[in-house]
Parts: structure tokens; C-alpha cells; sequence
């Protein structure tokens, strides 16, 4: 599967307000970059307000359909980067397999090193929502969240969590790492939601 929507027009009219295109990929984070010798003992967990807990190896979630996703993506800290082409699983396929609760209405995405954020089901189930493992033809850097990352790109990139570990459906809007030290619930770029008071 493919989803990106062709472009018509120049970069202004994809660009967020107070953004500044790049074309590096600037690499931002709290905490320390995980290093694996091996992706024997990684498992991904889906979790919470679902009918069928799944725990997933590296090599079953390689084995499930793959999708490539193209999008534009916008970091809080001010630049964006056009023209990304990711390939993983949709988050969609893995819904699927864990079936989410009617009560479920938010997510919250658990990362290395306890890290976590939040965003509403629906924003973590749409059609260009994903778990990527590639970026742009390339395996994910470690500093950019290998072996698989979130890719969540019409909010500000901090929701598209590096180095997934769990996926939890909750009743509950949690505030994730970010979320507790000041940055918005949502993030939507467009709107500049970028601290809690945007």
C-alpha cells in the first residue's frame, strides 16, 4: 500500500506556520540512544482496553503486510522535513489483530526508557498512521529510532515516538514525557499547538 497525497503546489502551502524546511534530519531526543547486537529478545506489546492482548517478536512484525507511507513532517523545536518515505506496518493492521475496545479513545505509545506520549485513537488509526522501520529506502539510524518507530505525521513529530516498545489503548487522555513538562496534549501543527498554553 501507498498513501500520500500528490502535490499541486509549492512547499508554502505545506509548510506549518513558523516552520523552516530542511533538508538534513535533525536528530533530537531526551535520554540515551538504544544500541541492539541483536533484535532476539525485542518484543512489540499491544496492550490495555483491547480484546486480545499481542505481543509481537521483530520477525513476526516483519512478517505481517508492510506499507510505505510518503509525508511532511514538522518538529515543535521549528523545521520540517518534506518528502518522507517511510515503510512499516499500519497501525490499522495492528489494531486488527488486538481488536480495541468500544471505551477505548486514547493511546499511549510506551517507548525505551519508560518514555511515553498520547494521542487519541483515532488520530493513531488513520490510514497514514504507522510503525516504521525504513526511512527513505534506509533501515531507521539508532539516533532515529531503530528498530521501529512511530510515524504519526499530521501531529508535531514528539508523537511519533522513537523506539517503540508498547502500544496501550486507554479510556484515559495520559499525558506522555513531553505532555508533563509543558509541551501541548494534542499537536497539531497547523494550529501551532506546541506548549500546553497554544
Amino acid at each position: 500500500m501507498y498513501f500520500g497525497k500528490p502535490r499541486k503546489k509549492g512547499p508554502s502551502d505545506r509548510v506549518p506556520p513558523n516552520q523552516n524546511v530542511t533538508t538534513s534530519f535533525p536528530v533530537l531526543h531526551y535520554g540515551n540512544v538504544p544500541y541492539y547486537k541483536n533484535l532476539d529478545d525485542w518484543t512489540l506489546k499491544i496492550f490495555g482496553l483491547v480484546e486480545k492482548e499481542v505481543v509481537l517478536s521483530y520477525q513476526e512484525l516483519m512478517d505481517l503486510p508492510q506499507m510505505s507511507s510518503g509525508n511532511d513532517i514538522h518538529c515543535v523545536t521549528g523545521w520540517s522535513k518534506l518528502d518522507n518515505v517511510w515503510e512499516g506496518v499500519s497501525t490499522l493492521e495492528l489494531a486488527r489483530m488486538a481488536k480495541p475496545k468500544e471505551e477505548a479513545k486514547y493511546v499511549i505509545l510506551h517507548a525505551e526508557e519508560n518514555w511515553t506520549t498520547n494521542l487519541p485513537v483515532e488520530d493513531f488509526l488513520k490510514d497514514t498512521s504507522l510503525l516504521a522501520h525504513t526511512h527513505n529506502g534506509e533501515p531507521l539510524t539508532p539516533e532515529h529510532g531503530y528498530p521501529l518507530r512511530a510515524v504519526i505525521p499530521h501531529l508535531y513529530f514528539w508523537k511519533s515516538a522513537k523506539w517503540i516498545r508498547g502500544i496501550e489503548f486507554t479510556s484515559e487522555n495520559r499525558p506522555g514525557f513531553w505532555e508533563e513538562n509543558g509541551y501541548h496534549m494534542y499537536g497539531d501543527p497547523w494550529k501551532e499547538q506546541r506548549m500546553i498554553w497554544d
